[in-house]
């Protein structure tokens, strides 16, 4: 058999592999064929590889020098098909971001400088930049620190994102359609409002009481319910139409299904999430499936439309006499802060913070055999 070698990392409330450039394939149908095969799809349970059979933990990363002067080095994310035999690397992974400055420190392509680190990352599939303030001690990332964040057992080192540069990402407009506000007819629903900002990447925004959900709901639930993923999906199609995105990716654009604050439950623990402990809550539809914590790019996407009067989820806000610099999400593992400033103006939107804070682990190193 043949070896790669490769880390598993942990990033946010996302796994992925991690390997270098130059040890995959130069040819790209190659470098598909052998990810796909390393992670076992395709087949729904991935158990011929290293997927976790969900869309959170069937992710791959490269890491490539850097491409530009200005920054430390490449990043490339992979959201890997299950079912299917499909690579899309035209995306951000939030979450799986966050264990790219670490990442890059112990593999020494960057040096550590003091008790902070940070890494300028340039995205070469999206022509963006990231950047990262890592924790260091001793050459290395920090990862024992006391930090907690929803969805993740335990505590670690908090890492900080700036995702101020991702407006208009995949679109190459803030507001793709032109517009705060679209509407859609739904044979099941009726008329619906829809909200599509691009920052971070491309989300619908739609609004729970079109669909009469309350936002208490259970990813099981609403999984269950045939008739909502069927219009979910119908939905998505439809504003990837909208976008110029059809037929691109089976992920993009996201859904966003955003209600106003009320008492629920984290479906991981059990515990109640009080109505004021939260600003807004929002469940994530993508692939087929409800995601279950939150995408970080989706987080930038949802601090921003928060900011646009007359959209989906500022609607959702109109309890609040001010919108706060730090916008606190509701979602279905727990909460996710947010600080998003940005500001209309006639040239288009400028996103001029959005910033996350996250936590990373280097969970495997080694080599995984094909």
């Amino acid at each position: 058999m043949n070896r790669l070698k490769c880390v598993i990392m942990r990033g946010g409330t996302s796994k992925g592999i991690f390997f270098h450039e130059n040890e995959l394939p130069q040819d790209s149908e190659e470098k598909t064929k052998l990810l796909l095969r390393v992670m076992g799809s395709p087949d729904k349970r991935q158990i011929d590889g290293l997927g976790g059979a969900d869309i959170l933990t069937s992710k791959v990363v490269i890491i490539a020098p850097p491409s530009r002067s200005d920054a430390h080095l490449d990043f490339v994310f992979g959201q890997v098909g299950i079912s299917e035999p499909t690579i899309d690397f035209g995306t951000l992974c939030g979450n799986l971001s966050s264990a790219v400055g670490p990442f890059a420190i112990d593999e020494g392509l960057v040096r550590a400088t003091g008790e902070i680190t940070r890494v300028r990352i340039f995205c070469p599939m999206v022509n963006r930049y990231l950047e990262s303030e890592v924790p260091t001690q001793k050459g290395k990332t920090y990862y024992d620190g006391s930090f907690t964040i929803a969805g993740v057992p335990g505590t670690a080192s908090r890492i900080t994102l700036d995702f101020s540069d991702t407006a208009g990402l995949l679109t190459g407009n803030f507001l793709p359609t032109g517009r705060v506000r679209d509407d859609l007819s739904l044979s099941d629903y009726g008329q619906v409002s829809v909200t599509v900002v691009d920052a971070g990447t491309v989300v619908a925004f739609v609004k729970g009481s079109d669909f009469g959900l309350t936002g208490a709901e259970s990813p099981e639930e609403m999984e269950a319910d045939d008739r909502l993923i069927r219009n979910l999906e119908k939905l998505r199609i439809t504003v990837a139409d909208w976008v110029g995105m059809a037929g691109k990716s089976p992920l993009m654009p996201m859904v966003a299904i955003v209600c106003p604050p009320l008492d629920y439950r984290n479906f991981l623990t059990g515990e109640t999430i009080k109505a004021d402990k939260v600003h807004l809550v929002s469940k994530v539809y993508a692939a087929g499936m409800m995601h279950k914590a939150y995408p970080v790019t989706g987080a930038v996407a949802t601090g921003a439309a928060a900011l646009l009067q007359g959209g989906t989820v500022n609607e959702c806000l109109s309890q609040l006499e001010t919108l706060p610099e730090k916008l606190v999400l509701g979602h279905f593992s727990g909460q996710l802060p947010v600080e998003v400033t940005g500001e209309q103006r006639e040239d288009g939107f400028e996103l001029s913070k959005a910033g996350i804070y996250r936590t990373a682990r280097r969970i495997m190193e080694g080599f995984v055999f094909f």
